[in-house]
Formats: C-alpha cells, structure tokens, sequence
C-alpha cells in the first residue's frame, strides 16, 4: 500500500516541518488518529494517545502518514483531514491503488521516526532510519520493544487480536466457551504469543476481575474518549476494544472477550459470557468510540 511520493508543490509535506522540507516523502502506509480509531500502542485512550505524539486532542482527529524521505529517513506527517487519510486505508485494505497526497494547509507537524515497525521500505532509497536532527526537536518516534512487556506491547498485541478475532477464537476451547454461530474473521497472527498458547481461564484471577469491576464503572463513569471503541464484527455484533490501567480487553458484543494483563506477559485469558457479561458488552458498546 502506498509508494506514492509528496514532492514540493501541493502534495509536499514540506511545510509541515522546516526538517523536511525542500525533500519528497515516499507514502508506505497511513493510520488514524482519532477517538474511535488508533495504534493503541501510544495509548490507553485518544487523548493519551494524542499526548504521546504532543498533539491537541481535537475531536475530528488527525490522520498519520509514514513513509521515508529522499534520504531514507522515517518520517510521521500528521494531517488534519483523517477522512482523506480514511479514504486511502480502505481503498489499500480492498487492494485499490490510492494517491495520499494531502493539502499543505491540513499538515500539522512532521515527526522524526515511526511509533509502529513497518515490514516495508521505499525502494529506490537508503534503508529506513531515524533523521539526523541535531539534538533540537522532539526525539524520533520508535515502536515498541518487541522484546520486552509492558502497557504498550499488551494494547498493541490486544489490537492484533481484535484485528484477527477469527484464529485467536480458534484456539479458544469450545466445551468450555461455546462459539456462537455465524462468527468471522481473518487469518491468523502471533503478535502476542502463539494463539496455541491462550489458557482457558474463568475471571478467578483476580487482576481480570479487577478489569471487570473498572470495566463495570465505566458505564456509571464513562471514561476519556477513545478508552473504549467499538467496530464492525457482523451483522449483528461489534468488536469492543477497552482499556484499562494494565489491563486490555477484546471482545465480540456476542461472544466471549478475552483480557491481556501487565503481569500476564504475551498471555490471552478467556473470559466466558455468563449471566453478567453478555450485558456488560452492550453497555460498553453503547459508550463507545463507534468505528467502521
């Protein structure tokens, strides 16, 4: 997706930030940034997820553009016009060419660095790498350490499982946490551990019934926007992804939800519907950041 080149002229992201201007941005991919749709890894919640990047957390939302300068080096533009940015991420997902070239007068800033891996480079260009930046400005946005564990790594491995709900559910013991009919998803991904490797658990542990209880108060005191968001699952459900102070939770409105803990590392833990939860979800739907 993407490998469309922003030159100077209107489809330049120069005059976004004077560290690359005068210099083309080579788009390899794009994400939202706004209260129903971001990388969860800078955040628990949309205004959380905007401060990580210093920026105001405008209701509309931003769209972020990453790609490589002429040089090689990584590079964020955030823009204002999310919907164009939500434009291009789905014709990418059909398969569709799409041009990104945003307005010079809807880009905000240029970032140094990246806050996600991309398995991809510009061709043509040096290796991705961070800008030489001489100590001014903002440091160079990494990812996350794929080696360690911790709040980020657990929200960024809780929205690959809601990305992927179909293979994580696979794995998940049917005797014990009967499937609905009609469900779906997409392929498989190890983003957290081995779906092979998810127990199944009841809400004995006791910091996933603290997740249920700070869940619960939710609905009585709904929480900053974004820390709880709903997208198309089917027909007849959605896909929930709520957070919580080291906890993260995926669920499907008419299924089980599954938790990750920061003291369960690269664990998914299966909660069943019961009497309680089936009411919980619709209740956090009802609150949410509502997404496509």
């Amino acid at each position: 997706m993407g490998g469309r080149t922003m030159s100077d002229g209107e489809d330049t992201v120069g005059g976004a930030d004077d560290a690359v201007a005068d210099d083309a941005l080579l788009v390899l991919t794009a994400m939202l940034l706004t209260p129903a749709r971001f990388p969860g890894v800078l955040g628990d919640d949309y205004v959380a997820a905007c401060g990580a990047l210093a920026l105001e957390p405008y209701e509309e939302g931003y769209g972020l553009i990453l790609g490589q300068d002429g040089e090689g080096a990584r590079w964020t533009v955030v823009v204002e016009d999310a919907s164009q940015v939500a434009v291009a991420i789905a014709a990418w997902d059909c398969g569709m060419e799409h041009d990104l070239s945003p307005d010079e007068r809807s880009m905000v800033c240029a970032l140094p660095g990246w806050p996600m891996d991309l398995a991809v480079s510009a061709p043509g260009v040096p290796d991705p790498h961070d800008p030489v930046t001489d100590g001014e400005g903002p440091a160079p946005l990494t990812p996350a350490d794929s080696e360690a564990w911790g709040p980020a790594q657990r929200r960024l491995g809780a929205d690959e499982i809601a990305a992927q709900w179909s293979a994580w559910r696979e794995q998940i013991d049917d005797t014990q946490f009967p499937r609905p009919s009609g469900s779906d998803g997409r392929p498989g991904s190890d983003a957290v551990s081995e779906p092979e490797n998810a127990p199944s658990r009841s809400p004995g542990h006791p910091a996933v019934r603290r997740a249920l209880s700070e869940a619960t108060a939710y609905t009585k005191a709904p929480p900053p926007p974004g820390r709880i968001r709903s997208s198309y699952a089917s027909a007849d459900a959605r896909t929930l992804r709520v957070d919580g102070p080291g906890w993260s939770m995926v669920a499907r409105t008419d299924d089980i939800a599954l938790f990750l803990l920061d003291e369960e590392p690269g664990t998914v833990i299966p909660i069943g519907r019961g009497d309680a939860l089936p009411d919980l979800l619709t209740a956090l739907d009802g609150l949410a950041a509502q997404g496509v």
